[in-house]
Parts: structure tokens; sequence; C-alpha cells
């Protein structure tokens, strides 16, 4: 199962740290929230396997600061 581990303001932001956590060798999904004709400009949800929760977040916290 896929978990939110973070919602990013943009698809840019999402697409970055999807990187950083992609270099770790986590498994990574994109969904987009909100307004489908925003486009970019929408929130962004940043998912990962269950098992790998407790990683992404600790990746995340370290990026995200």
């Amino acid at each position: 199962m896929w978990t939110v581990v973070y919602i990013a303001p943009n698809r840019l932001v999402a697409e970055s740290l999807q990187g950083i956590l992609g270099n770790e060798g986590l498994l990574v999904m994109l969904r987009a929230i909100g307004l489908p004709h925003v486009g970019d400009a929408s929130a962004v949800e940043i998912l990962v396997p269950e098992s790998e929760v407790d990683e992404a977040l600790e990746i995340l916290n370290s990026a995200v600061r």
C-alpha cells in the first residue's frame, strides 16, 4: 500500500523531492491534488510504499530544512 509522506506545494518541488528519495533507492509515486486545470501549480502528494515510510520521512526531514 502506498502512503503519503509529504504534500509539495507544486510539481517542481515534488519532482525535486522525488529525485532525492529515488537517489536513496526508494520507490516514489506523485499524485496531483486539487483543481486539475491549475496544472503544475497545484499541490502534489508524494507517496512511498508503506514499508519505506520511516526512511522517507528521515530523508525528507533532512532535505526540507
